[in-house]
Formats: C-alpha cells, structure tokens, sequence
C-alpha cells in the first residue's frame, strides 16, 4: 500500500480516482490547490503525488518546479494535454512519468507500481563513477570536470549518469528516451540531441571536436575519456 496525494480540481475525476486507488489498497489524500498540495508534501510527505497540470491557483508546470525546490517525492503528472512537446517540458522539469486523460484505473494503478518500483532500486553504480577527469557522484548527484564542478540540469545529470553507467558502449537514441526521459514509446530525436550539445558546452567541447561525447552516426552516442 503507498500514501498517495491526488493534486486534481475537478472534483468528479477527484472522487473517481480516490474510490478507485483506495479500493486497490493505497491511502489517498486529496486537494484541488497547488500551494495546499505543496503544505501537504511539507509537513507530511505523500510516497507518491499524481499531479493535473491544470490546477485554478497555479499551473501544475510550476507546481512541479516547486515541489522539486523542496522534494524528491516521485510525481505522475496526470494531464488531458498530449502535445510531444509539453510532455518533454514536464518530464525535464522533474516529472516521473506523464498519463494523459482518460485512462482507466488499472492503468494508472500499473504506472504508480512502476515508478514506485523505480524509486525504490538503488543506483546500479551507487559509488562515484569516473571516465577521465570526469567525476559523477550519484548520491550527492554532483559532477566535476578535473576537480571543477559542473552545472547541470536534473536532466543533464540524468543523461551524463546513464552515458557514464554505459560508458565505452554506443548508446541509442532511443534507450535515451526511454532509460532517461521515461518515454517508452520513444520521443523526438531533437530532445536528445539539445540536451547533447548542452552538455557538451558545458564539457567544453563541441561535435566538431568531441572531447568525451563521440555521436556515431545514425547509431547514438558514446560516453569515453579523452584518448
């Protein structure tokens, strides 16, 4: 059983999926507000939150920014809104897996399993990873370039994480999307390629000299030390 809280205004979607999560055994709290939701998560913090992105006192993009100010709890975003690219913006901005309206209960039920599932595996490497003079602390989620630390994005550490779990090995595009944007039925290539060339400025590199990100052509990209 987890200790759900349901961010959700309409109230007839709100007690459809309070009866339908608390007959599958969670606890539900609920409120139709971003600022009440974001109390709740405060003083008692939920296992999992399920989020509408359309709340009346703030948007649930900034609600999600916020909660992440503060807190690690896993979000399901729950939206009827579908474009490809809102869907990326939230999932960047923290989100830990997007559902869109209307699904039925069973699939929701078998998303809070997954991300549940998720957080609660450790870090396959949870030591610090090292490829060059590139250093990744998993916990602490800090990356320093020769002893200087790196600003990175939740995503951008995200993604330099899983190339550096896979370091030496091509990696897809595809596997990116899934593995770092939780987007199992793939995405845009363009979201990956961005996030690519971010890091890379932020490496002090460029593609036409990679330094530790190699692209191989029509395959993906690599994770290795300067040679």
């Amino acid at each position: 059983m987890a200790q759900l809280l349901l961010v959700e205004d309409d109230a007839a979607i709100r007690g459809a999926l309070i009866r339908a999560l608390t007959e599958r055994g969670h606890a539900v709290t609920s409120t139709p507000g971003a600022m009440d939701a974001l109390r709740q998560i405060l003083e008692t913090p939920p296992d999992l939150v399920l989020l509408d992105l359309g709340l009346p006192d703030l948007g649930g993009y900034e609600a999600l920014r916020m909660i992440r100010a503060v807190s690690a709890v896993p979000v399901v975003i729950i939206t009827a809104r579908d474009e490809e690219s809102e869907i990326i913006r939230v999932l960047d901005a923290g989100a830990d897996d997007y559902v869109i309206k209307p699904f039925g209960p069973g699939q929701i039920e078998a998303r809070i399993r997954a991300v549940l599932r998720r957080a609660s595996q450790p870090d396959a490497i949870a030591g610090p990873l090292e490829v060059g003079g590139l250093r990744l602390d998993v916990v602490a989620r800090v990356a320093t370039l020769d002893d200087v630390p790196l600003d990175l994005s939740r995503r951008e550490f995200d993604l330099l994480h899983y190339l550096a779990l896979h370091a030496g090995q091509v990696v897809s595009r595809r596997d990116l999307l899934t593995h770092v944007w939780r987007l199992p039925y793939g995405g845009a290539d363009k979201t990956v390629d961005v996030h690519i060339s971010w890091l890379r400025r932020k490496l002090g590199e460029t593609a036409q000299e990679p330094c530790y990100l190699h692209t191989v052509r029509g395959v993906g990209v690599k994770l290795s030390a300067p040679s």
